[in-house]
C-alpha cells in the first residue's frame, strides 16, 4: 500500500492516540510502587503510597480531562475494574466527556498466571464493572504491565473485544487471525509512557517535551509512504500533576499545529483497520508458547 490517502481518514499523514490509565484503588493495599521508596514492612498497609494513587483520581483525572477538552482531543482510558467500582462517578465522567473506556483487568495483579477459565472470569469482571459505571462495553484491553497470557487474545475475541494494545512490535496497527476471525493490535509504546519516562534518573519534563516532539516529527515524516501511529501513554497519578500538565499543554499546542493529523481514540484506530483488512498489515505467528509473542494459544 503506497497511496497516502489509504492510510488514515481524509488522507491524514499520521494518527496520534492518547491513553490514560485509570488505576486508583486497583493497586494492592501494600507493596505498590510509587514515590515512597522505603519498602513497607510485610503485613502493613502502605497508607502513604496509596494516597499517591488516590491523587490520580482526586486531582489528576480532572486536570487531564480539562487539558484534553482545551485541545479537543479524545483519548482512551484503560480502567481497572476495582478502581471503577471505587470511583464510578469519575469513570462515568470520562465517558460522558467523549472518551473511550477500555478494560485493564479486575485489579493490579499478574493476569498471565491464571488458568484459562479463571482468566476469562477475570476479564469479564472488569467488563461488568465498566458497563455498570459508564453504560458502555469496552472493546479494547490492556493487561497489567503489558503481559498477556498465552490464552488472552482468544479469550478477548470470545468476549467481544476488537483489539488489545499489549504488543510493542510496531508503529502501526495490524491484524491477526484469532479464533478464525480478524483481531486488531493497536501497539503500545513504552518509551513514550510517562511511567517509563519520568522513572529515568535525571530525566526531566523538558526532556520529555523534546522526546515527544522528536517522536512526532519523525513519524510525521515517515507518514508520506507508510501508515504511522504515535502513542502517548499517561497515568492519572503522574501526568495529572500541575507541572506535568503544563508540559503536556505545550506539547499538544505544538503538535496540533499540523492539520493533516488524525487524533483518534484507540477503538477508532482498531475499527479503521478492521473495516479495511485489504490495506492492513497482517501478522502470522506461531502459537504464543512457541513464538513468545502475543497471538493464538495453539
Amino acid at each position: 500500500m503506497t497511496e497516502p490517502q489509504a492510510f488514515w481518514p481524509e488522507g491524514a499523514r499520521l494518527a496520534v492516540t492518547v491513553s490514560m490509565q485509570f488505576e486508583a484503588g486497583g493497586q494492592p493495599i501494600s507493596g505498590a510502587g510509587g514515590p515512597i521508596t522505603d519498602p513497607i514492612l510485610p503485613g502493613f498497609a502502605d497508607l502513604g503510597q496509596n494516597s499517591f494513587y488516590e491523587y490520580g483520581v482526586v486531582e489528576g483525572v480532572p486536570r487531564i480531562l480539562d487539558l484534553l477538552d482545551k485541545h479537543d482531543i479524545k483519548m482512551t482510558s484503560f480502567m481497572i475494574g476495582d478502581a471503577v467500582r471505587r470511583h464510578p462517578q469519575m469513570a462515568a465522567e470520562i465517558v460522558e466527556r467523549g472518551h473511550e473506556a477500555g478494560a485493564h483487568g479486575r485489579s493490579w495483579q499478574r493476569q498471565y498466571q491464571l488458568a484459562r477459565p479463571q482468566e476469562r472470569e477475570w476479564i469479564a469482571d472488569s467488563v461488568d464493572a465498566i458497563e455498570q459505571a459508564t453504560g458502555t462495553r469496552p472493546t479494547g484491553y490492556n493487561n497489567y504491565w503489558i503481559r498477556p497470557g498465552v490464552n488472552t487474545l482468544e479469550i478477548l475475541q470470545d468476549l467481544g473485544f476488537h483489539y488489545h494494545i499489549d504488543d510493542l512490535s510496531a508503529d502501526e496497527p495490524f491484524l491477526q487471525t484469532i479464533n478464525g476471525r480478524p483481531f486488531a493490535t493497536v501497539p503500545y509504546s513504552v518509551h513514550m509512557n510517562d511511567l517509563a519516562s519520568f522513572d529515568f534518573p535525571g530525566f526531566s519534563p523538558a526532556d520529555y517535551e523534546q522526546q515527544m516532539i522528536d517522536e512526532f516529527e519523525q513519524l510525521y515524516a515517515e507518514g508520506t509512504s507508510r501508515r504511522r501511529m504515535m502513542v502517548i501513554g499517561l497515568h492519572e497519578r503522574l501526568s495529572g500533576h500541575a507541572s506535568r500538565v503544563r508540559v503536556l499543554d505545550r506539547i499538544f499546542t505544538r503538535l496540533r499545529q499540523r492539520d493533516d493529523v488524525w487524533w483518534a481514540r484507540k477503538d477508532q484506530i482498531a475499527q479503521w483497520i478492521l473495516d479495511r483488512p485489504n490495506t492492513a498489515p497482517w501478522v502470522e505467528r506461531d502459537p504464543a508458547p512457541i513464538s513468545g509473542l502475543p497471538g493464538r494459544s495453539g
